[in-house]
């Protein structure tokens, strides 16, 4: 009989162990739909998927992690849309690029959550200002991006003013996602009209950081 090899072993507990995690979370999301984020709790939660309270809290570290499962792709999103620019492509182009590319695959990571995800959100005080905070952190990971792309330290004014005009413009587009979700559009006609209004509102940064941040 076959020895299974360390390697195998790893690869199997890892399968499983995210595949434990993708069910708590899957049975967490539909009760927070259902019952609102604030009224549900990590017992009901842990019920639902049939796994211990304390399973439910190691896979998930606080209950806001449970609705929000892509928060560190989020908050990094678009300081890798900065890494990954072309030769000769600046850090607007680039990042105007990215956001193409998001919403032609209506990314959830863009705001494209499906309406009764985007009401829980909207219905939910901690999870709004969880949300505020993941935006300020993606500015905050922005700066840094910005600074090595440019060889400025993270504190200058320039670096700082030019990522809080690119996050603020990804904030203003997630959010008129969200509206648009809200109110019952589907997602290919939100991704026509967000193609538009994110074509103007890059336009607008345009004449101060077309050059700016080039590869």
């Amino acid at each position: 009989m076959a020895i299974p090899t360390p390697v195998a072993t790893t690869g199997l507990r890892e399968t499983k162990k995210q595949e434990t995690r993708q069910m708590i979370s899957d049975h967490a999301t539909r009760l927070f739909i259902a019952q609102g984020f604030e009224q549900t709790t990590i017992a009901e939660i842990g019920a639902a998927a049939r796994v211990a309270k304390k399973t439910v809290t190691n896979y998930f570290p606080r209950k806001e992690d449970l609705a929000l499962d892509h928060q560190e792709q989020f908050a990094a999103s678009l300081a890798a849309a900065v890494a990954a620019r072309r030769p000769g492509e600046s850090a607007l182009a680039a990042l105007r690029r990215a956001f193409a590319d998001a919403v032609a695959a209506q990314d959830p990571v863009a705001g494209f959550s499906g309406q009764q995800f985007a009401r829980m959100i909207a219905d939910s005080p901690t999870l709004t200002v969880c949300l505020r905070g993941l935006h300020d952190q993606r500015e905050h990971h922005l700066v840094r991006a910005l600074a090595e792309a440019t060889g400025a330290h993270p504190d200058d004014i320039t670096v700082q003013t030019a990522a809080g005009l690119l996050g603020a413009v990804h904030r203003v587009l997630f959010h008129r996602i969200q509206t648009l979700t809200l109110a019952g559009h589907p997602n290919d006609q939100i991704a026509h009209t967000i193609a538009a209004e994110a074509a103007e509102a890059f336009d607008l940064l345009e004449p101060a950081l077309s050059g700016y941040g080039t590869a």
